[in-house]
């Protein structure tokens, strides 16, 4: 599989994971949000940590510079 993921981008995921973290842990959502939200924040997470996004693949969608 091929790293499709700009360094921003891998950025600005993890900042949304945190988000969903700190307010889930605030009491901000529960319930079906809550596991909506943190299914987005673990895949969210695991994308950026491996570098690849499965849902760019198919469009041939790339945010990594091409040097």
């Amino acid at each position: 599989m091929t790293k499709n993921m700009g360094n921003l981008d891998r950025a600005f995921r993890l900042i949304i994971v945190l988000a969903i973290v700190i307010a889930y842990l605030m009491g901000q959502f529960s319930g079906t949000l809550a596991i909506v939200l943190g299914f987005v924040a673990v895949v969210f997470l695991l994308t950026s940590l491996v570098g690849t996004c499965p849902a760019y693949l198919p469009f041939g969608l790339s945010t990594r510079s091409k040097n």
